[in-house]
């Protein structure tokens, strides 16, 4: 948490600075960023060098192992696919906009993407708090723990989804405002939000599904829905649903609730059937 924290407090801290004291504009937002992070970085690496520390970083331990790599490369390839498939998502997404709706909502999309960022990294804290439980009961073969911490994180995750959209679609004018305050904005924003955020409950089962993958070290399961979400529901419904009613823009703001039922009950039920029945039912009898 800390080491969160000094980089944030540092790029809040040097923002302002760099950007009007010292008029670099964008460029010292950059600056900002890259000097916050650095110094995160030393003091991690400080920590982990220091006597605080339970396993220290040695020189002469930093030798490859090809098996512990294979396995850690799998494991977290289902967050690089995350990561990288929101990134491929949003270029499509941008190249949809400015081909149906222009600038405009180019710029009502980038605000829609904060929020949802500001929604899913809760979501993101709750999921990566329960992985540690998961995988540690399930090593001990306390699989009726394993259940329960699933069953848990499930329901925290659909209760802060379900509160979130509430809060989201009864105060969308609010939310927009933190962005920008425009007549034009506030006029395409609040219908785009409604649309965009419609499914977000149900990204609450995406979430607890994927992670519960990641926990017991299924890395293809993991893998594959990260990619069946955006890449493979995602930039299609981009391309396609435009065209479909003349939709224009209302249909790129439509893929991702649709993405969410679709991809949120896929994945949930595949880790129903696939660990939560196959795997822990058999090995509890």
């Amino acid at each position: 948490m800390l080491t969160v924290l000094i980089g944030a407090i540092l790029n809040i801290l040097l923002d302002p600075i760099f950007i009007f004291a010292l008029d670099m504009g964008v460029k010292g937002a950059a600056l900002a960023t890259v000097i916050s992070q650095g110094i995160s970085a030393l003091w991690v690496l400080r920590f982990l060098t220091g006597k605080k520390a339970l396993l220290r970083l040695r020189l002469a331990a930093m030798r490859p192992a090809l098996e512990y790599l294979k396995e850690i490369l799998a494991l977290g390839m289902s967050g690089f696919v995350m990561y990288i498939s929101t990134s491929i998502v949003q270029i499509v997404c941008n190249i949809s906009l400015a081909r149906y709706g222009g600038d405009l909502y180019i710029g009502v999309m980038t605000v829609l993407n904060s929020i949802r960022e500001i929604v899913y990294t809760p979501l993101t804290g709750l999921t990566n708090g329960a992985q540690p439980v998961i995988g540690y009961n399930y090593g001990a073969k306390e699989y009726a723990r394993v259940k329960q911490s699933i069953r848990m994180m499930t329901v925290a995750c659909r209760a802060f989804t379900l509160a979130a959209w509430a809060v989201v679609l009864l105060f969308p004018h609010r939310f927009i405002r933190l962005f920008n305050s425009e007549d034009l904005m506030l006029e395409a924003g609040v219908p785009a939000m409604h649309i965009y955020f419609f499914g977000l409950f149900m990204a609450a089962f995406q979430f607890s599904g994927q992670f519960t993958f990641v926990a017991l070290g299924r890395s293809k399961e993991a893998i594959f829905f990260s990619t069946l979400r955006k890449l493979l529901i995602v930039v299609p419904l981009t391309l396609i649903l435009p065209i479909v009613g003349n939709l224009d823009a209302n249909g790129v703001f439509l893929a991702e609730p649709i993405s969410n039922f679709i991809s949120g009950e896929a994945c949930y039920a595949t880790m129903y059937f696939v660990v939560w029945k196959r795997m822990l039912s058999k090995q509890e009898v």
